[in-house]
């Protein structure tokens, strides 16, 4: 299976996906079937952002902009391949 374009590819949470904050852990986590996720550090901002009408590089743009000390170009591209490979996204 290949990867998706990045400069196409708009992902957005599979259907049985949801986000929520968990106050009990103090994070925001993905919510499915028998599974939780808990999303640490900038995952959540990635996530967020995974709605549909951005494409990974758009993704990668507004977040570079919101954190421009990050490695975002290094560490975005290769998060969102994991959720998809995980079934997170689509």
């Amino acid at each position: 299976m290949t990867s998706p374009d990045p400069n196409h590819w708009c992902p957005r949470p599979a259907p049985a996906v949801v986000t929520r904050h968990d106050r009990a852990r103090g994070n925001h986590v993905l919510l499915m079937p028998e599974r939780i996720v808990v999303l640490t550090g900038s995952a959540r901002h990635v996530v967020e952002l995974c709605d549909g009408t951005r494409t990974v590089v758009r993704i990668t743009e507004e977040l570079r902009a919101r954190f421009p000390d990050a490695p975002v170009d290094a560490e975005v591209g290769p998060f969102v391949e994991r959720m998809r490979k995980e079934g997170w996204i689509r």
